[in-house]
């Protein structure tokens, strides 16, 4: 019995672990721009070598 309140524990700090890099994320800005990067290389105007 006492290894299910340890593990349920364990799993309860790696859930906030999580949580905690989530919420770091979204506040650096991470999750600010989500259109540009999935278009960005439709437009990539590099010109291909000659030779």
């Amino acid at each position: 019995m006492t290894i299910i309140f340890l593990l349920i524990g364990i799993s309860l700090l790696v859930a906030l672990f999580f949580l905690a890099a989530f919420l770091w994320s979204v506040r650096s800005g991470q999750y600010d721009d989500t259109y540009t990067p999935s278009v960005r290389m439709l437009f990539d105007e590099e010109e291909p070598p000659l030779g």
